[in-house]
């Protein structure tokens, strides 16, 4: 029997779905003419995701380093930026469905910060929360890559809206817990992935800085699926997000 993640497409989704979709409408025309909104909320999705990670740098921090210019931080949150740069550059080349290029997107975000940038953990790894208690334990090493081929393939051959499996994977890899780091960074680039295939748009959303913007919620709501093995409260959490995001959207 095909694997197919736990969850409930309900009605609050799908009228989550409903808006997004009218909303992505109205902005077509806007976001095609505009080049510098785009590249604007591309920064702030990398700066968002990595804060969420506790990276220090600000948003014209960010834009600086990208500039080419000098920024003061540490090495290892400025070396964070340009790979997530350099990752999310390619979105549009990715295939959301592609094994071997979510290896690739990884390798790109984690180069020169882990031995293993781009390739599956070979040892167990804990998420501890901030008082240094273990709240989840990722998958077996032994079993990542099987449970990863297994999404990926239900992923690419079932017929729920982009918008709720979107967040379906980005859940799952966070529950796998694919790598020896770049997790969270991944589960979140990986959902974009998907969604500016079904509509190139995203591939300019800062959806990551709404989750920033409710972070404490974003871990209750993976925890919540966790401690219940269902993902459907953290995917009415995420469409919550992609709309509030189009909504902010000047």
């Amino acid at each position: 029997m095909a694997y197919k993640p736990p969850f409930t497409v309900t009605t609050k989704m799908l009228n989550l779905v409903v808006e997004i979709s009218h909303k992505l409408g109205t902005l077509q025309l806007d976001f095609e003419r505009n080049l510098h909104l785009r590249k604007n909320n591309r920064l702030r999705s990398i700066q968002a995701s990595l804060a969420i990670e506790a990276n220090s740098l600000t948003i014209e921090q960010v834009t600086a380093i990208i500039k080419g210019k000098k920024v003061l931080g540490h090495p290892k949150d400025i070396r964070e930026v340009k790979n997530a740069y350099d990752a999310y550059d390619e979105m549009m080349h990715y295939n959301p469905y592609s094994i071997k290029d979510f290896l690739k997107a990884h390798k790109f975000l984690t180069a020169d910060l882990v031995n293993d940038a781009g390739a599956f953990r070979s040892k167990d790894v804990g998420i501890y929360n901030f008082s240094g208690q273990l709240v989840h334990m990722g998958a077996r090493p032994q079993f990542v890559e099987n449970l990863i081929n297994e999404l990926f393939s239900w992923a690419k051959q079932d017929d729920t809206p982009a918008l709720i499996k979107s967040s379906v994977m980005h859940y799952e890899i966070e529950m796998i817990h694919p790598f020896s780091d770049g997790n969270g960074r991944m589960g979140r680039l990986w959902q974009n992935v998907l969604l500016a295939q079904w509509n190139p748009l995203f591939a300019w959303l800062p959806i990551e800085t709404m989750v920033y913007e409710n972070q404490q919620r974003y871990y209750q709501m993976l925890s919540l699926a966790d401690s219940q093995n269902d993902s459907t409260g953290f995917i009415e959490f995420m469409l919550e997000m992609i709309l509030e995001t189009l909504l902010k959207l000047k």
